[in-house]
């Protein structure tokens, strides 16, 4: 088991202005940032980070959404990162999303969810090789 785990604050988030808020809860939760960036996405790249979903009928949407402003990515670290950040980062969908979790506090919808956090080690490890290279690891 990694001790961490990947997030992205997506352009919907980044967009209103609650980058700082979200990193201030990510950071108050324990968790140390190894990495991280402001960057934005081509709908190339987005299509190329959201392969997994490419059968599914919402990868369209997702790729242009995701390529339509900037995003902050980061390697985040604490023991148990991955179920320990899908447990911060709440729901999906931000109206079933806990009280306190950054969804319930930032999304606005299913498809404008504020942030991605990683769903397994291995992806946590790919989806942090994506966007940085060792040298911007610490």
């Amino acid at each position: 088991m990694s001790n961490r785990t990947f997030t992205m604050i997506k352009p919907d988030a980044t967009s209103k202005g609650h980058t700082g808020a979200i990193l201030d809860q990510i950071i108050k939760a324990g968790f140390s940032i190894k990495a991280m960036k402001w960057t934005s996405l081509t709908n190339e790249k987005a299509g190329e980070f959201y392969a997994v979903h490419k059968e599914r009928p919402f990868y369209g949407e997702l790729v242009t959404f995701m390529s339509s402003g900037p995003i902050v990515a980061a390697i985040l670290e604490k023991e148990n990162a991955v179920a320990d950040f899908r447990k911060l980062i709440g729901a999906t969908n931000p109206a079933q999303a806990e009280e306190g979790t950054i969804r319930k506090n930032f999304a606005a919808s299913v498809g404008e969810n504020a942030v991605h956090g990683s769903d397994s080690d291995e992806n946590a490890a790919i989806e942090g090789n994506f966007f940085f290279s060792n040298l911007e690891r610490f």
